[in-house]
């Protein structure tokens, strides 16, 4: 079994007109909303082996709320700037180069790539608003045979 774990980053805030958008950190209601849906996912039970994140300010502040309230070890986090505005396709190929002896894994990205890999995984799913939290479990063996499988469970869970 494979759990995939998508996050849209959390509310991000854009008072700075100077800051690049890459730079943006969260707003307020983003520092809430973030270490929230972390418990959340520890209360479901949810313990990622890994934890991939775009490289933004916001997408990496994300993360490591998440991360945070759920206890992740050293290590866990990893940054990867592929993950930075990426389409569903990149998305699962950054996915695919994961160790298939991890079995759970937790990707925090954007939109629109977010919410199209959402809804192509599960057509039930047709916008991830800001830190939704969209949960699929597979029956693979390998992250790569995730692209082209059909999802057991599908768990959606939003802030608001």
């Amino acid at each position: 079994m494979k759990t995939l774990v998508l996050v849209r980053h959390a509310k991000s805030a854009w008072g700075d007109p100077t800051l690049a958008d890459h730079d943006r950190p969260l707003n307020d209601r983003g520092r809430h909303d973030a270490p929230e849906m972390g418990r959340r996912l520890r209360e479901r039970g949810i313990a990622p082996d890994a934890i991939l994140s775009s490289t933004a300010v916001r997408a990496r502040s994300t993360a490591e709320a998440i991360a945070e309230e759920l206890g992740a070890a050293d290590g866990v986090l990893a940054l990867d700037e592929r993950l930075y505005g990426s389409s569903p396709e990149t998305i699962l190929s950054v996915v695919a180069e994961v160790d298939d002896e991890l079995t759970t894994v937790l990707v925090v990205a954007h939109d629109p790539g977010m919410s199209d890999l959402a809804n192509r995984l599960s057509g039930d799913i047709e916008h991830m608003p800001t830190c939704g939290v969209a949960e699929f479990r597979f029956a693979a063996w390998s992250w790569s045979d995730i692209a082209e499988a059909e999802p057991l469970e599908v768990h959606l869970d939003t802030p608001r």
